[in-house]
């Protein structure tokens, strides 16, 4: 198996979370496979045991314990699979590239808002790669969880900030593949759905096809177990994707902008919490619920890449 490094960022504070009381609702997250970044509404019980205080019994609201729908599903789950109902606003009306949660299976998914048509949005989710339209009474603004917090927060509105001058947005579309496959030499990013490699994409070269939808990948900062040259592996297209353009440049990064920062020889998806002095940024990771400071040069404006186009989701509000 190739080796790639293992890349949790380390925390920078604790959490603020307070205990959650019985009746309270909630909503929960699961670690299960196919199930991360959801999130399922429900009620809190009572404590899982006098003497653990970090476990909950819960009951979930649209999912049930038997076929017939007669009993809700109750579960036992850890104080970090929980956070308070996310706030939603009555009315909204969504906007082209902005980053939602939509209703899905029973459950919250986030993802981004990649076609606005006919009183319908197409969503696009990160994790399954997958597009689907909904119904704006299946939307609600993304928010997170931090610090005790809901960033942004309900009671604002959300403001778009100065975008980059050559970022595109929904009427002028840029940096469009017009040729696939990948051909020979082709700078790319690759990204894996190993354990604790969701939402890293590594910077690559294509070296040669490999089959069906396969490519063969030259990392350029991955290396052997022994040193001695750059690693390779074949990848499926579904994992690759061009490298992002330098367009999308800025001097400076606000609080709850969406950047990629480089560690651990990646690139990773989070969120800047906190603006400090000399362009240094504290950043948080969804994924491992943690913070890491870094460096303006370590931080690219996030991009996705949907549908042959690279889409620069909104800016939240800064507070």
């Amino acid at each position: 198996m190739p080796r790639k490094p293992k890349a949790k960022p380390k925390p920078t504070g604790e959490r603020s979370d307070t205990p959650f009381q019985a009746g309270t609702p909630v909503e929960i997250s699961s670690n299960d496979l196919g199930f991360r970044g959801s999130w399922y509404t429900g009620t809190i019980i009572r404590r899982a045991s006098s003497k653990n205080r970090t476990k909950y019994l819960i009951e979930y609201t649209h999912l049930f314990a038997n076929e017939s729908g007669a009993k809700n599903l109750r579960e036992t789950v850890d104080f970090d699979q929980l956070r308070p109902a996310a706030p939603r606003e009555k009315e909204r009306e969504f906007k082209f590239g902005e980053e939602v949660d939509a209703f899905y299976n029973d459950g919250w998914w986030e993802g981004v808002i990649t076609e606005v048509k006919d009183g319908k949005f197409a969503v696009y989710f990160r994790n399954s790669k997958e597009q689907i339209r909904f119904s704006k009474e299946d939307l609600r603004l993304h928010r997170e969880w931090i610090a005790g917090e809901w960033k942004p927060p309900l009671e604002e509105e959300i403001e778009r900030e100065n975008v980059p001058n050559n970022s595109k947005t929904e009427e002028e579309p840029e940096n469009v593949m017009t040729e696939e496959p990948f051909s020979k030499g082709t700078l790319v990013e690759v990204s894996s759905d190993e354990d604790g490699f969701q939402g890293a994409w590594f910077a690559a070269t294509i070296v040669e096809p490999a089959g069906k939808d396969k490519y063969l990948v030259e990392y350029q900062s991955l290396r052997t177990e022994d040193d001695k040259e750059f690693l390779k592996e074949e990848i499926d297209i579904m994992h690759i994707r061009p490298s992002p353009p330098d367009a999308c440049v800025v001097d400076r990064f606000s609080r709850l902008d969406e950047v990629d920062a480089l560690y651990n020889d990646g690139w990773w998806v989070g969120t800047i919490s906190k603006v400090l002095s000399n362009s240094r940024y504290i950043v948080y990771f969804k994924s491992t619920d943690e913070e890491i400071q870094f460096e303006h040069s370590e931080l690219r404006v996030h991009q996705d890449w949907i549908d042959g186009k690279w889409v620069v989701a909104s800016r939240v509000l800064k507070l």
